[in-house]
């Protein structure tokens, strides 16, 4: 069969991405979480203030926190919205403001920007055979419900931004093209900086796929990395320059890394911490029960309050604890990258990294881990393995999501995404290895049947953690508010992010695991 033009793979992505823009307009009506009045408050900042202000205004609780090309992104749209309606950039009038126009507005303008995402991944698509590969690969991305849900009910604008990274990660994937991928993350970290885990990964690849070559040129590695620099350098003084202009850099600074807010959010993000706070906890209770005088900490983890958090008995930990514990689970990863860099392999390390940022970082989001999930979309039908890896992560990852939207109309809704969306993968994943599996093994396709490849696909560990999910969400839905009423209402959320937590740390262990074996 001819290959396939770039033309006609865009095409392809587009019908994807057409029935997930319908989807999206049928949201649009949907619960709206704070995130909603943060970003209209911040085109009120970026449209009513004078540039010198922007991180210092404190009008509202919603202050500007994202870093300046974000800011610039929100004052383009904000020429729109003073069009529409002028309330909703006014700085005063504006606070709280929910009227239809304001509301159409903000969510029309998430699901044009995804326009992004379909172009990084169509990029990422140009490169990937057979059909039913990409196919799956565009289902998993686009039709993705914990994007849906995060983005589209919930609110924010994580599509774009993630298309950015896959239009990073294209260029790098391209081999020859690693200016340009390193050009697009700069941006990207000038966009969000939380992405910017994944720094010390595009570093040591970049440094030993693009500046160093091995052959000894000093030279050319001092050119090569000289224009990196350059190029990289340029990208944060055109974000960061105004501001240093106006000597509101230690300002900026200061709102995009909030240290006080203490090591957790208010629902806890399935990772590593969690584990932790537990053991505190039942250390804690067992000391007391032992006769020892073990004083209860101010803060409550289950206060719903964003703070500090200390801890009954174990150490306490820092921000600067967290970032050695990132750094040094993505130590493997660097090294693998500098001894063998290979652009195949980039993508499986970038995800890596911000796994590693979700389950060891400080006040992390459960959002997060969509930095992770949809990278790893791209590789998860090159192996059995990764495939069934991918299904459960997507699966707890959406889960994990799931306290987001609480309100009962939202319900059928956040559930029949996730549902559809593990049908279509489990039988796209079905169907794709048994083709594989029927082409290598000389048998007649016909013969493989799709039920016994789902078998393959994950094993009985999974199946009963997956079916765990199910009892957790019983017992939330209808068993604890029949047994305890109004009580302990924290107790269905901590279930949630525990259980889900034991999922997020398995797919941590698979793909460092695969990571170490893959040359």
């Amino acid at each position: 069969m001819p290959t396939p033009s770039p033309m006609s793979i865009a095409r392809e992505a587009g019908w994807y991405f057409a029935i997930a823009t319908c989807i999206k307009l049928l949201l649009i009506p949907a619960y709206r979480s704070t995130d909603f009045e943060v970003h209209r408050h911040w085109l009120a900042i970026t449209h009513s203030l004078p540039i010198s202000l922007w991180y210092s205004d404190e009008t509202s609780q919603w202050t500007l926190d994202y870093p300046p090309f974000f800011a610039f992104f929100e004052r383009f749209l904000s020429f729109f919205a003073a069009i529409i309606d002028p309330t909703i950039v006014d700085l005063n009038q504006g606070l709280n403001y929910s009227a239809p126009s304001v509301v159409y507005f903000q969510r029309l303008t998430v699901i044009i920007a995804d326009l992004i995402l379909f172009l990084g991944i169509s990029r990422i698509a140009r490169n990937v055979f057979p059909s039913t590969r990409r196919a799956l690969i565009l289902v998993a991305v686009l039709w993705s419900p914990a994007l849906l849900i995060v983005d589209h009910v919930h609110f924010q604008y994580n599509g774009f931004l993630l298309g950015i990274l896959m239009i990073s990660l294209s260029f790098l994937e391209d081999g020859n093209r690693d200016l340009l991928g390193g050009f697009f993350f700069a941006v990207l970290i000038c966009f969000k900086h939380l992405f910017m885990v994944a720094g010390p990964v595009y570093f040591v690849y970049l440094l030993r796929h693009y500046c160093w070559l091995g052959n000894g040129r000093f030279g050319g590695f001092l050119r090569r990395l000289i224009l990196m620099g350059a190029l990289v350098v340029s990208v944060f003084l055109v974000a960061f320059g105004p501001f240093l202009y106006h000597g509101q850099m230690q300002q900026v600074l200061h709102r995009l890394f909030p240290f006080g807010r203490g090591l957790c959010h208010a629902y806890w993000a399935p990772n590593f911490w969690v584990f932790y706070i537990i053991a505190d906890k039942f250390i804690a209770f067992m000391l007391r029960k032992l006769g020892f005088s073990i004083q209860a900490p101010a803060a409550s983890f289950t206060g719903g309050l964003v703070g500090d958090s200390p801890f009954s008995v174990l150490p306490q930990v820092s921000p600067l604890t967290t970032f050695c514990m990132v750094m040094l689970a993505i130590l493997p990863c660097l090294v693998k990258a500098w001894k063998s860099p290979q652009p195949k392999h980039i993508t499986r390390w970038v995800a890596y990294a911000y796994t590693c940022g979700f389950m060891f970082g400080w006040h992390v989001h459960e959002k997060a881990s969509l930095h992770f999930v949809i990278p790893l979309a791209i590789i998860a039908t090159s192996h059995l393995e990764d495939a069934s890896h991918y299904f459960l992560l997507s699966t707890v990852s959406c889960y994990s999501l799931f306290p987001l939207l609480y309100e009962a109309r939202e319900y059928p809704v956040k559930v029949l995404l996730l549902l559809t969306h593990a049908a279509i993968l489990w039988s796209g994943f079905s169907q794709h290895f048994s083709m594989i599996s029927a082409s290598e093994d000389g048998k007649d396709k016909k013969r493989s049947s799709v039920s016994l490849q789902g078998t393959r696909l994950f094993g009985w560990p999974t199946k009963i953690y997956l079916s765990g999910l199910l009892a957790i969400e019983i017992w939330g839905q209808f068993l604890h508010p029949y047994i305890f009423g109004d009580k302990m209402p924290f107790l269905p959320l901590m279930l949630v992010s525990i259980y889900c937590a034991f999922g997020m740390l398995y797919s941590w262990f698979f793909q460092l695991n695969r990571i170490i074996r893959c040359s």
